[in-house]
């Protein structure tokens, strides 16, 4: 079995992630799929450009997010789209893995935007960063980077004022364009393999 590297990427910045994300793939990170952990995920625009950088940009994302759930059938615990990168804290998918979630996710956008005449060109950072988390603890602490990010960057005062996140939907119960904690599929295969 292949070590992990250790890498502080929960504290880092979001100026610095991409750096690390290289440097971790350059020392050989792997993806661990299979073992029923939830994956934190985030993903960039083409050298950090903030090409989700309205609000229309922002929504495709998500709609597009929701549409990949169901068709990968996988939970979403939390999410959070800036203008130039994406957080997604998620199950693994019953039907294929994080990384044909991600790359179904990326094209859709990209070919539902060349499509509309909107964009050309390389839209996504063709990478994007794994981490395993393995307790709570680590849930928590991921939700609430996410969360914070906007507020962080100054583009909003607090948390619930940024629409593209699932802050409101742990702050107030509401639904998002993206539903959150929705484990039928899981809880299905479950009674399945027992009846």
């Amino acid at each position: 079995m292949i070590s992990r590297v250790p890498c502080q990427c929960s504290s880092v910045t979001d100026a610095t992630l991409q750096l690390c994300v290289g440097f971790l793939h350059a020392l050989g990170l792997k993806r661990y799929y299979g073992t029923g952990s939830l994956h934190f995920i985030t993903w960039s625009c083409y050298r950090r450009k903030p090409l989700l950088g309205n609000p229309a940009r922002r929504d495709l994302v998500l709609t597009v997010l929701e549409l990949m759930r169901n068709r990968y059938r996988f939970a979403v615990m939390g999410y959070m789209v800036m203008p130039e990168h994406v957080h997604l804290l998620i199950s693994e998918p019953l039907i294929g893995n994080p990384s044909k979630v991600i790359q179904a996710v990326k094209l859709s956008v990209s070919r539902r935007l060349a499509i509309g005449g909107e964009f050309s060109g390389q839209f996504w950072q063709r990478r994007f960063y794994d981490f395993n988390l393995w307790g709570q603890r680590k849930e928590v602490e991921k939700l609430k980077y996410m969360h914070r990010n906007p507020v962080v960057r100054g583009l909003v005062a607090s948390p619930e004022d940024w629409r593209w996140s699932s802050y409101r939907s742990y702050a107030y119960g509401e639904p998002g364009l993206v539903r959150i904690n929705d484990w039928t599929w899981w809880e299905e295969k479950i009674r399945q393999s027992a009846g």
